[in-house]
C-alpha cells in the first residue's frame, strides 16, 4: 500500500501505544487538533486525554514534565511543533535527559523520545527553519536520528520508543507529505531499524553522496542526473547522527574513492564538516580527491523566495560539484528539472 510519512508516523505511534501502556504522547496541539500535518490525528479518541496530552504553549514546561515522568518509569513521546522552539527547553534536553543516567551511576533511566519537524522548509523564514542536527550530534547521552523515507520513519521511531535512553528524532516538515509504497513487513509490529547505522538507499561505484533527512532528496535527484551522464553514484541516508555512523560512510568511500556530503545545516561545526574530518583522517589513502561538503549558507534563512534559493543547497549544485570531481564541464540546469 502507499503511505505518506505523516501517516507512517501516526501508524507507528499508535501501534506502540497499543503495545505498551507506559507510552504516551505530549505536546502542543497533539490531541484535539491532531498535531502538525495531522501526525497524531485520531490518537486522542483512541487513547484518551491521559495518554494524549495537549499542553500550553510552553516548551520549557511540557518538556520538563515529560522528562520527569520518564525518570519515574513512563515512556513519553514529547513532540515539538518545531525543533526551532526546542531552544526554550535546552536545559531539560541537555542537562536532565542526556546526563542523568551517567550522573546517577546508571540508577535513573530516561526512556523518552523527542520528535518533531527540524530544518529547512520553503517560505517559513529564519525562526522556523533552524537545523539543529549539528548541535545535538555533539551532546553525549542523546541518541539522534534523522529519517528520510516512510520506511525509515517507521523503523527508527519504533526503535526510539523501545530504547531505554533519550532519543531525538529530527523529522522534516517537507517530508511529511512524501508518499511511498510500503509493504506488510514494514507495517508489522516488529519492524525496526538500528539507531546507529547509516542506510544505503542507492548503490553505486564512483562517488558516495551522503544526505541527511531532506537533503537525501537532493542526493537522489543528483544521482539520477549523473546516472544519465554515466556516473555511478552511491547514496547514503545518514539517519544515525549521534552516534554518527562514520564506519558506514568509510565503507562506502573505500569502494568509490570520492565523497560529497549534502546538508541544509550551517557549514561550520555540522554533520558535513565532522564527516569530512573523520573520513580525511580514516580513509585518506583511499580518497581520489578531497572530501566535498555542500550546506546551507551561514545566514538566517531568508523569507523572500528569490533570496532563499541562494541560501540552500540544490540538485544542480550537487551535480556541478561531482562533475568538477570527475573533470567534466559545469552542468546546465533544465527547466524540466525545476
Amino acid at each position: 500500500m502507499r503511505l505518506k510519512v505523516k501517516d507512517a508516523i501516526k501508524h507507528v505511534i499508535s501501534r506502540e501505544m497499543e503495545r505498551d501502556p507506559l507510552v504516551y504522547l505530549i505536546g502542543e496541539e497533539v490531541g484535539v487538533c491532531g498535531g502538525p500535518y495531522q501526525c497524531s490525528s485520531g490518537l486522542l479518541e483512541a487513547f484518551g486525554s491521559a495518554r494524549v496530552v495537549d499542553t500550553p504553549i510552553s516548551e520549557i514546561g511540557f518538556t520538563g514534565c515529560a522528562v520527569g515522568s520518564a525518570f519515574c518509569g513512563l515512556k513519553p513521546i514529547c513532540e515539538f511543533m518545531s525543533w526551532s522552539f526546542s531552544l526554550q527547553a535546552l536545559d531539560h534536553l541537555v542537562n536532565s535527559a542526556a546526563k542523568t543516567l551517567y550522573m546517577s551511576g546508571g540508577q535513573i533511566k530516561c526512556p523518552i523520545v523527542f520528535r518533531g519537524p527540524n530544518g529547512f522548509v520553503p517560505g517559513l523564514g529564519a525562526q522556523h527553519t533552524n537545523d539543529l542536527s549539528g548541535y545535538f550530534c555533539s551532546v553525549p547521552g542523546l541518541k539522534v536520528v534523522a529519517p528520510h523515507s516512510v520506511k525509515e520513519h517507521i523503523g527508527l521511531i519504533r526503535s526510539a520508543i523501545r530504547d531505554q535512553n533519550p532519543v531525538i528524532v529530527l523529522e522534516n516538515e517537507v517530508l511529511y507529505l512524501k508518499e511511498e509504497e510500503c509493504d506488510e513487513e514494514v507495517l508489522g509490529d516488529e519492524f525496526s531499524l538500528p539507531l546507529d547505522r547509516a542506510l544505503v538507499v542507492r548503490e553505486g561505484s564512483e562517488v558516495t553522496l551522503v544526505g541527511v533527512s531532506l537533503s537525501v532528496e537532493l542526493c537522489l535527484g543528483a544521482a539520477k542526473i549523473l546516472n544519465e551522464q554515466n556516473t555511478s553514484v552511491e547514496v547514503l541516508s545518514m539517519v544515525a547522527i549521534n552516534p554518527l555512523d562514520i564506519d558506514g560512510v568509510e565503507r562506502s568511500v573505500r569502494r568509490t574513492g570520492r565523497v560529497v556530503v549534502v546538508e541544509y545545516g550551517w557549514p561550520e561545526c555540522g554533520i558535513g564538516s565532522e564527516i569530512a574530518a573523520q573520513i580525511g583522517k580514516r580513509a585518506f589513502s583511499g580518497l581520489l580527491c578531497p572530501v566535498v561538503t555542500i550546506s546551507g549558507k551561514k545566514v538566517p534563512t531568508p523569507y523572500a523566495k528569490e533570496i532563499e534559493e541562494f541560501a540552500v543547497p540544490t540538485v544542480d549544485g550537487v551535480v556541478n560539484e561531482i562533475n568538477k570531481m570527475m573533470g567534466r564541464m559545469e552542468y546546465k540546469k533544465s527547466k524540466d528539472l525545476q
